[in-house]
């Protein structure tokens, strides 16, 4: 097949081929919005048309609000799948699969990936499109790529030059400026059986805090983040408080714990890393949560460049207040009935583990969707180098809101046959509450106690 070189992809070929930690020049920051989208994907269709063009995504100013902007109406309810991958025929697909979804289609004889029309729906409000195009051409990396400098916001490198400047693509989207959801995280056996934890967290970006940014007190402070447990009775009362530091080399992460046995607050250094994810029966890293968090200094950033990936997408379904937890949990895997995805455009970025560093995971490779920046699939292996866990994002577009963002991420151990699913909301009263106003006194070690109190 001939291959369709478009404007957008010779612009992003030749800054990837440079692989410096430069700023873009004011001259390239004008193709967003013109060959490339406002974050910096290709505005262009795919040669086969099997990805169309992004029109300007779904937005509060195109689309009818929801009556619940927490969970968005399902415009796409009348689409139907074009086709299914199965354990019969993922053969003919690879080329559009990751190494982790070829090993679930090996492993499980039922594993199937329903796939739908490709609906380009990400956007942001223009406001932030402005914030993103001057970001371009000021923000840059520090601490060789573990920190970034003249950053505003959201998506510090539209115009990406290297696998360090993607992932911070990824660290930074933005997720509603504050938003509170109240979630269940189910942790799977391999036998099927689970018993839901359920939490409430918020999460606020300085710039959306009562008064704003404070030069001073968040001179480092990315966002503001409170994690309270709800059940089951056994963790109930255990809550966290992060500050998100965007320099985590010059600053450390700054985190604690309210342990409701000990009914005390104490300092958390192992929320980072490979430490263990509260409430998630051992399955969950750390910096697997929202796919991926945190500090990137354990690891060497290789951009691989584009290819195009079979990822969950507009995955509205998941938010079908209908359907029962024990109707989407199934052994081995979500039941495929309420699941949708769709072929996208995706950065691949392959993450090594630096020598004389500890993590459980010698490599991970990345796969961003270009139009949120957001990690969509990830693989995980361990150190003897061999395949062990795949991640997955089921995003949608809160469109009332102008915020992609995803409705549930799942953890894959292929080793073990136990998966981990966070994010699930269907039967919760309320999943999302957007633009509550909070201080930044509501993230402190006494709104912490308080909390677990």
């Amino acid at each position: 097949m001939k291959k369709n070189i478009t404007t957008a992809s010779l612009l992003m070929l030749s800054l990837v081929s440079s692989y410096t930690f430069a700023k873009v020049t004011a001259e390239q920051a004008e193709q967003l919005g013109k060959t490339l989208t406002p974050l910096g994907a290709e505005m262009a269709a795919n040669a086969s048309g099997t990805i169309p063009a992004w029109t300007g995504g779904l937005t509060s100013k195109n689309t009818t609000a929801s009556a619940d902007s927490g969970r968005p109406a399902n415009i796409f309810s009348e689409d139907k799948v074009l086709f299914s991958i199965t354990n019969a025929n993922f053969g003919d697909y690879k080329a559009n699969l990751s190494a982790g979804q070829i090993a679930m289609f090996e492993k499980y004889a039922d594993y199937t990936m329903p796939i739908y029309q490709t609906r380009r729906t990400a956007a942001y409000s223009n406001d932030l499109y402005d914030v993103v195009k001057k970001n371009a051409t000021t923000a840059e990396l520090v601490q060789s790529g573990n920190g970034i400098a003249n950053f505003d916001t959201t998506i510090p490198f539209p115009i990406a030059q290297n696998g360090s400047e993607v992932i911070w693509n990824h660290i930074t989207r933005y997720r509603g400026g504050t938003a509170k959801r109240f979630l269940t995280t189910i942790p799977v056996q391999a036998n099927g059986s689970f018993v839901p934890v359920k939490m409430n967290d918020q999460l606020v970006w300085p710039e959306f805090l009562k008064g704003g940014r404070d030069a001073e007190e968040d001179a480092n402070i990315l966002f503001y983040y409170l994690q309270e447990i709800t059940a089951p009775s056994r963790l109930t009362g255990t809550a966290l408080l992060v500050h998100e530091t965007i320099d985590q080399v010059k600053e450390a992460r700054k985190a604690w714990v309210y342990n409701a046995g000990q009914r005390r607050v104490r300092r958390a250094p192992n929320v980072a890393y490979d430490g263990p994810g509260a409430g998630t029966d051992g399955l969950r890293a750390t910096d697997n949560y929202d796919m991926y968090n945190g500090a990137p200094d354990r690891y060497d950033w290789k951009l691989v460049g584009k290819k195009e990936l079979y990822i969950p997408y507009n995955s509205y379904n998941l938010l079908d207040t209908t359907v029962k937890y024990e109707d989407l949990i199934q052994e081995g895997h979500l039941n495929a009935e309420h699941l949708r995805y769709e072929l996208h455009r995706v950065w691949q970025v392959e993450a090594t583990l630096k020598e004389g560093a500890r993590h459980i995971y010698a490599k991970r490779t990345f796969f961003i969707d270009e139009d949120t920046w957001g990690a969509s699939v990830i693989d995980q292996y361990d150190g003897r180098g061999e395949l062990w866990k795949l991640s997955e994002a089921h995003n949608i577009q809160f469109y009332d809101v102008d915020t992609p963002w995803m409705v549930a991420e799942t953890l894959h151990d292929l080793n073990s046959g136990r998966y981990l699913v966070t994010g699930l909301s269907n039967e919760e009263p309320t999943f999302m509450i957007w633009g509550e106003k909070v201080s930044r006194q509501d993230f402190s070690t006494s709104a912490l106690r308080r909390l677990g109190r």
